[in-house]
């Protein structure tokens, strides 16, 4: 038995066993050894636990495809890392010209960037971070333009006018934008008038924190941002029926010589996020030359639409963008159900048949009532324009083959394969891919002959990124990796590396200008612009080719020996 105070010394000592525990504890993580044991503790318990949701969600693993590089390389392929060698860092795969050795020297972040690692550097964690939340949405500050097209439609078009907490412009820049005056030059400008960056969004719409990161960081540096919303995406008003085909161009094209004819002093540079590169990268093939932008820049893009749609995607991030256009489309329902069966589209389970039963006249024929397809309504939704079905003659002949759904699906992408017109492309493209990203198909499928020969096409490829992440490792995990006083930069790499790309290019350029004869590739003078008003010409119904080849005689560059030489093509 025992005694009164045996008892109680027995009580205080359980009573203080977890503080004493917790003061073990502290002191035993005081000594480094400690320390870094029970983070790899915690790091191999949290990524068997993620593992387990990944098996629950059905989230594929890390894809590392390594090898596939190894294969596919070939000398003057990887200009980064020597011929045909990897390496730790991004990839630079393009043909070996002046532009790209210049941007080797000059662009820094292509060099080495610290990609964060497991677990921020988790390909689903980073896709899913960038689409989803973000420390910018709540902060920037738009004004919105509503711009009324040649068949009636509507696009949307979002000016950055400034941030609640006054980091960057002011009101001041928007009331002034329809033409700057001539000033200081700012970080990140091509002249004396800052640049005007097109942002284009995902495919289904709306404005991602990753493109509200992005838009921040382009503010901060002195570029005039603008977003680009397709008909009926982030809340822009329908006043035809007509949606977007994913290859479409026209929008965007009336849209950019808006943004031009609004500041005609200013260089125009444009970025696409993820399937937002099906419109630009078909824009720059069917404009040409003709183009009013200065350079482009596509992240994580789908460069294959037909592939895309019809490779599996994880179910977490079909679910997400099913619901996304099928909300866009009821939100419109009552006015689509008269020439479309809405209920057979918003049960579709996959984004190919909701593609085929929106533009396809094969897929509409399987109802048991046919109806005309979207783009054969009037263009109006307003009850009085809706009793007649066919189009305007001008409006039809504006359309081109584009007036008329698809007859099935091979010939849907016949007309909206992002590069059906590589060869006509005559801006140069940087797109930045990851080995593990989770949305797009395997990276073995990207055209690396497209990148090898054409010389207005870069590829940069990271083994980490996920789907428009590329986070940058933070102070805690480089603390083991730095050297010196190098500064360890926070933030979306991706962001840095177009923006700095942008500038680079604006400096080549200026180099072109001062030392090449007239007519060489420049921003000022480089070519007669095509009238905003002008109706588009019929374009030809080509078949993108996968293996197409790109022989100098085919081209419309000069190659001399080996050396491009940078002169605007005029092949339309």
């Amino acid at each position: 038995m025992y005694s009164p105070v045996a008892l109680f010394v027995w009580d205080c000592l359980f009573c203080l066993l977890p503080s004493l525990l917790l003061l073990l504890l502290s002191l035993a993580l005081r000594w480094p050894r400690v320390r870094c044991w029970t983070k790899l503790a915690v790091r191999a318990a949290g990524w068997r636990l993620w593992v387990i949701i990944c098996l629950i969600l059905e989230l594929p693993l890390d894809r590392n495809t390594r090898t596939w590089t190894e294969e596919a390389g070939s000398p003057g392929t990887d200009i980064l890392s020597g011929s045909g060698q990897t390496s730790d860092g991004p990839r630079l795969i393009c043909k070996p010209t002046a532009l790209a050795k210049y941007l080797l020297r000059h662009c820094g972040s292509l060099a080495r960037p610290r990609l964060a690692t497991w677990p921020r550097g988790d390909p689903h964690l980073q896709t899913l971070s960038s689409l989803l939340c973000g420390q910018h949405g709540d902060t920037l500050q738009f004004s919105r333009d509503h711009l009324l097209l040649r068949d009636g439609g509507n696009i949307a078009l979002d000016w950055a006018v400034g941030t609640r907490l006054g980091e960057a412009v002011g009101r001041k820049r928007w009331e002034g934008r329809k033409e700057h005056q001539s000033g200081g030059k700012a970080l990140g400008c091509f002249t004396s008038t800052p640049p005007v960056l097109i942002l284009i969004p995902q495919s289904w719409g709306g404005m991602t924190p990753h493109l509200k990161a992005l838009c921040h960081l382009a503010m901060r540096q002195g570029f005039y941002v603008v977003v680009f919303h397709p008909r009926g995406t982030a809340g822009c008003p329908m006043t035809t029926a007509r949606l977007t085909e994913f290859g479409d161009p026209a929008d965007l094209e009336q849209a950019v010589a808006y943004v031009h004819s609004c500041h005609p002093s200013s260089a125009l540079v444009t970025v696409s996020e993820g399937s937002g590169s099906g419109i630009l990268l078909s824009y720059l093939g069917e404009c040409g030359s003709s183009s009013y932008l200065t350079a482009a820049a596509a992240i994580s893009p789908v460069l294959l639409g037909q592939l895309w749609f019809e490779t599996a995607m994880p179910p977490v991030y079909r679910s997400g963008v099913l619901f996304h256009r099928k909300l866009q489309l009821s939100r419109y329902g009552s006015s689509f159900r008269a020439v479309l069966d809405v209920d057979r589209a918003l049960s579709c389970s996959s984004l190919r048949n909701f593609e085929e039963t929106l533009f396809c006249s094969s897929a509409q024929h399987q109802q048991r009532a046919p109806r005309p397809p979207i783009s054969s309504l009037n263009s109006g939704l307003s009850s009085g324009s809706s009793s007649s079905r066919g189009l305007a003659p001008s409006v039809a002949w504006g359309l081109g083959e584009r007036a008329s759904p698809a007859k099935d699906w091979d010939s849907y992408w016949e007309r909206n394969e992002p590069l059906r017109d590589a060869d006509e492309v005559a801006v140069p493209v940087l797109c930045i891919c990851s080995c593990d990203d989770p949305l797009l198909p395997p990276v073995s499928t990207v055209p690396l002959p497209l990148f090898q020969s054409n010389p207005y096409f870069l590829l940069v490829l990271t083994d980490r990124g996920g789907h428009c992440g590329f986070n940058l490792e933070g102070h805690e995990e480089s603390d083991g990796r730095r050297t010196g006083n190098e500064e360890v930069e926070e933030g979306n790499w991706s962001h840095i590396a177009v923006l700095e790309y942008f500038r680079v290019m604006a400096d080549f350029l200026k180099g072109e200008e001062k030392d090449g004869p007239a007519g060489e590739y420049s921003h000022t003078g480089q070519r007669n612009r095509t009238s905003n008003m002008a109706p588009p010409r019929r374009r030809r119904t080509t078949m993108m080719r996968r293996q197409r080849s790109h022989a100098p005689e085919q081209s419309s560059v000069e190659v001399e020996e080996g050396n491009f030489t940078w002169k605007r093509s005029y092949t339309r």
